[in-house]
């Protein structure tokens, strides 16, 4: 019998914590393993009641996480700082690029 080929591993999902500033101005936290499909998701208005209402909405930060544990830990703590403290953690990663999410054309 020939051995059987070799095949990696697929490589483990990179969860991130997110934050997306909503066209109200306030900010939404949440994780993911896409990043692009849950922005998408969220500018259709099928992610999330709260950013439903508050369309357009933009990412503002992002960070990746080993782990989808220590996503969800960040993302508790995240949840827990005053706005101030967000906005800080925002600026602070303000040097990478930006996606502006659109909800599709119908």
């Amino acid at each position: 019998m020939p051995p059987m080929p070799r095949t990696s591993p697929s490589p483990p999902p990179r969860w991130l914590v997110y934050l997306l500033r909503c066209g109200d101005g306030s900010l939404y936290t949440g994780i993911t393993n896409d990043l692009d499909k849950r922005l998408k998701a969220h500018a259709a208005g099928k992610a999330s009641r709260y950013t439903r209402s508050r369309l357009p909405v933009a990412l503002a930060y992002s960070e990746r996480q080993p782990d989808k544990s220590r996503a969800l830990r960040r993302e508790a703590a995240i949840k827990q700082l005053r706005r101030a403290e967000k906005e800080q953690l925002v600026a602070a990663g303000a040097a990478k690029p930006k996606k502006r999410v659109r909800a599709p054309r119908r």
